[in-house]
């Protein structure tokens, strides 16, 4: 099927500068990995275990938008930055979707009634159209580039803020630490792409505030129901009712275990301003700067 073709132009910002964004071999062995991988925190260790459920099918989607956008954008530099992307996004998707089969089933915990939402959300939901219209589907492609982009700042933001979290104190099992500070990491280097690509593809401001005004919830309900669906499924702690888990929530964001909802609020906010670049969100040189420490991409490398 053949799209229309698009009549944009590049835009003035140059995605990834002088960095050439390529995919990293990452190696984990999750055998002494427990389920609960902050003792000190079981909410926070099961919400964030709700990612490893909710990232590989959002990734994977994530690939098959811009594989599909791909012949329809005509700067070299700007097609460069999209084949690093989808490369890097496609390893935390295989990474991630490891941790389901060697860490949650080797605890005894079935992710797939979870993972079968998930599926249906981002492969028909959010999948490609149907073919029948061409126009349609072009312009369901381009409101899935918009999703992407907005996707992408929240993972810019939650990559910056697990580089510096403290949650060794916390007793934070090293090597799930790892995979979510490497993939941070890598979601700070490579922040700008979703967005330039969501600009060449004609996302304006309306757009892109409507979509961050559905994103943002959804995001959010989506995390929650995924940790509910862990302290439920966790054989060791109480099986507590969304008021009581979301108090729970709360109340690990106050220790500093999450990231708060004012926070999270004020950057969603931040993609409002006229000129909103993610360029901001994060520390290239700090996100580099783990990615060449990473305990899992020395151990490959070595």
């Amino acid at each position: 099927m053949k799209l229309l073709p698009f009549r944009g132009r590049r835009p003035a910002h140059e995605p990834g500068g002088n960095i050439a964004l390529r995919a990293r071999n990452v190696q984990f062995d999750w055998r002494h990995t427990p389920l609960v991988w902050m003792p000190a925190e079981p909410i926070a260790s099961h919400l964030i275990n709700a990612l490893n459920m909710l990232l590989p099918e959002g990734e994977r989607m994530f690939c098959q938008a811009f594989g599909e956008a791909l012949p329809y954008v005509h700067d070299a530099q700007l097609r460069e930055d999209m084949l690093g992307f989808i490369g890097q996004e496609s390893m935390h998707a295989e990474t991630h979707g490891t941790v389901l089969d060697e860490v949650f089933t080797a605890n005894g915990i079935d992710p797939q009634a979870y993972v079968a939402q998930m599926e249906y959300l981002f492969r028909k939901s959010l999948g490609p159209g149907d073919g029948t219209d061409a126009r349609a589907d072009y312009q369901r492609l381009v409101d899935r580039i918009g999703l992407i982009g907005s996707l992408e700042h929240f993972f810019a933001f939650l990559g910056d803020w697990i580089l510096n979290a403290d949650l060794e104190r916390f007793g934070a099992d090293p090597r799930m630490l790892d995979l979510f500070r490497w993939h941070g990491a890598e979601e700070v280097e490579h922040r700008n792409v979703a967005h330039d690509v969501a600009e060449y593809f004609g996302v304006g401001y309306v757009r892109r505030g409507a979509l961050m005004l559905i994103v943002f919830p959804v995001f959010l309900t989506l995390l929650v129901r995924g940790t509910r669906f862990m302290v439920h499924a966790d054989p060791n702690l109480p099986d507590h009712g969304y008021p009581v888990l979301i108090g729970k929530v709360f109340g690990a964001m106050w220790r500093g275990a999450l990231p708060t909802i004012p926070a999270l609020l004020w950057s969603a906010l931040s993609t409002f301003q006229p000129g909103y670049s993610p360029e901001g969100v994060g520390s290239t040189a700090q996100a580099i700067a783990y990615l060449a420490k990473s305990p899992a991409a020395q151990r490959l490398a070595s």
